[in-house]
């Protein structure tokens, strides 16, 4: 597949792999891409995942078509990128390694063999020139991983982004008309996949992906080809202002995620009977049950919208797991500027609120008043309490 005249894709696409990174679902699969740029001096830019090896390596030779490549740019060491390196090197013993400082010293970790001594380890801004075309390297530390990188090509104007503009989902599956560039993404399947990898494994970071972004804006870019996922090339302001939602932690819309954990269904009935009276009041509400969904779900749609009521159960004299779970990975993201109002279930000492609280107030999140608290069922005589919290989180 052709990324340009002189570029071309090398990446495999994995239906069968159940969870990424060993914990997220992947219903759509993964990519993991590869990409040949064809110069004087050829050039890979970074391998695949070892499950991906037999046929990444096929769609090399038959680019290559007998030739051997000059370089392999490193960009990121993480194993679904870097697990054909030691191959690429041996099997192409003159071919030189290229990559960031913090990549040279990490490298033997991952391979029993040393290659350091054909590494050349590049700086910020530092150019190499291909013959027409000429790669310039922009340090990424902490976009996820310390040692990554990111490489422009000046003349075809591509920025390579590691794992940035990353998401789940094969490239059959863009292809077969799950990504149109030409149509409003706000609820398509690039938007909806991209966040969710992008909140959940690089969510912490936002801080060095602004400074990443803050690089990109001087440089003029025409494609964006990230490590998973399809190359973006229309309309890319539209990804980057995603981005910048996401590293600064700003909500992308007005909405209310109601994430419940119910243990026997009535912390669950209380909040669907929430979820239709904060409708009325014209609230968008996304309902999430963290007992039956994934948590990396949850953690999107907190991303999404700027506001949260949290309910749950107290469970051995704490928080029900479901909820505990989902608010320890909210917090591991680094999730800031919402609203969060309260609803606790306990039938004879209720003590959710007071854990939940204290992950809140850990955030910095803005606890909304007042803390509802039902026992067992909700009853009639619990309405005016919900009803002040649909009036709270509805301001």
């Amino acid at each position: 597949m052709k990324v340009t005249d002189t570029v071309k894709y090398l990446g495999v696409d994995d239906y069968d792999l159940d969870l990424f990174e060993s914990q997220y679902p992947v219903p759509n699969g993964v990519t993991y891409n590869s990409y040949l740029i064809e110069d004087e001096k050829l050039t890979v830019m970074d391998t695949v995942d070892k499950r991906g090896s037999e046929q990444w390596r096929a769609n090399l030779k038959a680019a290559l078509n007998g030739r051997k490549p000059a370089y392999l740019i490193v960009q990121h060491l993480e194993p679904d990128h870097s697990a054909n390196i030691g191959w690429l090197a041996d099997e192409y013993p003159d071919m030189k390694l290229v990559g960031s400082a913090k990549t040279k010293a990490m490298l033997p970790q991952f391979f029993d063999k040393d290659y350091t001594d054909r590494f050349i380890a590049v700086k910020e801004g530092e150019e190499l020139s291909l013959g027409s075309h000429t790669l310039q390297f922009f340090m990424a530390p902490m976009v996820h991983w310390p040692e990554v990188m990111v490489t422009y090509e000046k003349s075809e104007k591509t920025l390579f982004s590691a794992d940035g503009f990353g998401t789940f989902g094969t490239i059959k599956q863009y292809e077969d008309g799950h990504f149109d560039e030409s149509a409003e993404k706000t609820e398509g399947f690039w938007i909806c996949e991209a966040r969710r990898y992008y909140t959940n494994i690089v969510g912490k970071y936002g801080n060095p992906v602004q400074g990443l972004l803050k690089k990109s804006a001087t440089l003029d870019i025409a494609r964006i080809a990230p490590l998973h996922g399809p190359v973006l090339q229309a309309d890319l302001g539209y990804y980057i202002d995603k981005y910048n939602h996401w590293s600064t932690y700003t909500p992308e819309e007005s909405g209310i995620l109601l994430a419940y954990a119910s243990i026997h269904g009535n912390t669950k009935d209380a909040m669907l009977q929430f979820a239709g009276e904060l409708a009325k009041k014209g609230q968008k509400v996304i309902r999430c049950d963290l007992t039956r969904e994934h948590v990396s779900y949850a953690i999107e749609n907190a991303f999404r919208y700027d506001r949260m009521i949290l309910a749950a159960c107290t469970y051995d004299g704490n928080l029900f797991p479901p909820m505990e779970d989902f608010l320890y990975h909210l917090q591991c993201k680094a999730i800031k500027n919402r609203k969060v109002g309260l609803v606790q279930n306990g039938s004879w000492g209720p003590l959710a609120a007071n854990k939940m609280k204290e992950y809140v107030d850990k955030m910095g999140l803005t606890l909304v008043e007042p803390i509802v608290t039902i026992k067992t069922m909700r009853k009639p005589s619990d309405d005016a309490a919900f009803a002040a919290l649909a009036d709270a989180i509805s301001e």
